[in-house]
Order: C-alpha cells, then sequence, then structure tokens
C-alpha cells in the first residue's frame, strides 16, 4: 500500500471499455489485479479505492458459454483484495432490423435490412458519473480519476472541474494516436496512459482466496509459457 502521507486518489473505472479498448487483445492479463495497476500508474498519490462499473454478461450473449463464469470469478477475485467495489449496470440483447453491410438496395428501392443480434451494456457511464460527482461534493480525496476512452465523459469532468471544483485525472486505455480528443481538451490535472507492459506486470495471484472459496485464474486467461490450470470456480 502507498505511503498514506501523499496526496489521495480514487480511481474509477469503466470495465466494459477497459476490456473492448484494452483487455480484449490480451487475454493473459484479464486476471488483472486493478488496485496494484493504479498504484503503479499514480505513483505519487495514495490510491484509496477502486470503483469498478461493469454488468454481468448473460449466457448466450457470445460464442463462449463460459464468458459469464470467468468474469463472475474475475470479479469476486477483485472484491478479495479490500479495495474494490463493483457497480453493475445492465446487459441488454436485443434482435433489430439493420442495414446490410455492405449495403444492398432491393427491388422497392430501399436498402435491404437483416435480423441481427445487438448486445450492449447500459448504465455503466451514468453510474460512473454519479459516483465520481457524490464522492468529490463529500470531497472523499484530492484525485478523482476517471478510466475510460468514452467522450460521453466530456461533461463529467467539466462539471468536476468548473462546478465542484475538484481535480480531476483521466487514464486512457488506448495509445496515444488513439485517445479520445474530446477528454484531452478537458486538460486533466493528471494524465496517464495503460500499456500492455503495466496490465501484464500487475495480475493478481493465480490462486485467490475469497471467503471460503478459492478462485482460480482461467486456464483462457493464463500466460502462454505457464502450464495447465488447476480445476476450480473459474474453469468449470
Amino acid at each position: 500500500m502507498p505511503a498514506t502521507d501523499r496526496p489521495t486518489a480514487i480511481v474509477y473505472v469503466d470495465g466494459f471499455n477497459l476490456y473492448r479498448r484494452c483487455l480484449e487483445r490480451y487475454p493473459e492479463a484479464r486476471w488483472l489485479d486493478l488496485p496494484a495497476l493504479m498504484d503503479e500508474l499514480l505513483p505519487q498519490h495514495t490510491v484509496r479505492h477502486v470503483h469498478y462499473f461493469t454488468a454481468l454478461i448473460r449466457a448466450g450473449a457470445g460464442d463462449d458459454p463460459k464468458g459469464p463464469i470467468r468474469q463472475q470469478t474475475y470479479i469476486r477475485a477483485l472484491e478479495s483484495t479490500g479495495r474494490v467495489t463493483t457497480h453493475y449496470g445492465a446487459y441488454r440483447i436485443d434482435r433489430r432490423l439493420m442495414p446490410k453491410h455492405p449495403a444492398e438496395v432491393g427491388a422497392d428501392g430501399a436498402l435491404v435490412r437483416v435480423a441481427v443480434r445487438k448486445t450492449e451494456e447500459k448504465g455503466s457511464d451514468v453510474n460512473l458519473a454519479v459516483r465520481m460527482l457524490v464522492d468529490a461534493h463529500r470531497r472523499q480525496a484530492d484525485l478523482y480519476c476517471m478510466l475510460t476512452n468514452d467522450s460521453d465523459q466530456v461533461t463529467t469532468v467539466r462539471t468536476l472541474q468548473e462546478e465542484v471544483g475538484v481535480d480531476v485525472g483521466w487514464i486512457s486505455p488506448m495509445p496515444t494516436l488513439r485517445q479520445s480528443k474530446a477528454l484531452q481538451r478537458t486538460e486533466p490535472f493528471f494524465v496517464a496512459c495503460v500499456t500492455p507492459e503495466a496490465l501484464l506486470s500487475n495480475q493478481l495471484p493465480d490462486t485467490v482466496a475469497h471467503g471460503r472459496q478459492t478462485l482460480r485464474r482461467p486456464a483462457t486467461w493464463r500466460r502462454k509459457t505457464e502450464g495447465p490450470a488447476e480445476a476450480g470456480p473459474s474453469n468449470r
């Protein structure tokens, strides 16, 4: 744990944004120790807490039926650190008619539409914004830092800076050239970027005790040089 005489920080992580923009490309880094990563990215601050915003994915949402089990195992492992609180939005699966790609015009002159299954996560962006505003109003820390590349949070940053009068930090899950220009223009007090090296060097132990449970890193999340994973909740 960092020294307590440093300025304090609270970090707010957009879980799906972190996954899509970063972890999706690095399966071996998905057993991520978020508090340890934040300690590394904010070395001048004492990270008091990490708020993790996500939604429980539903069975059948993708091609991998074990995805929901891995996600829930990971969340329990994160919470075992005592430094993470999880906040849940909703995961929706809708069937919609959308224009075919590449575009195709039918005999009636209209674009041909096909039935698709659209999955989306709802609510986490609002939950994140509200939690930051409440904590800042209560002056829970010296720095309020969000991890996201979602430009929809520009209003959140501006409100915290101009109306609440607190310092805001921004951690991007994207390489510099692909970072949100809108978030850059808010000129945060603190800016950092998640790198593949930081992801790989801040992993939870392969085996994590959580109450009476033993949680293990999923086999598909292990580094290629590692041996087979033992049986456990995460591998069922």
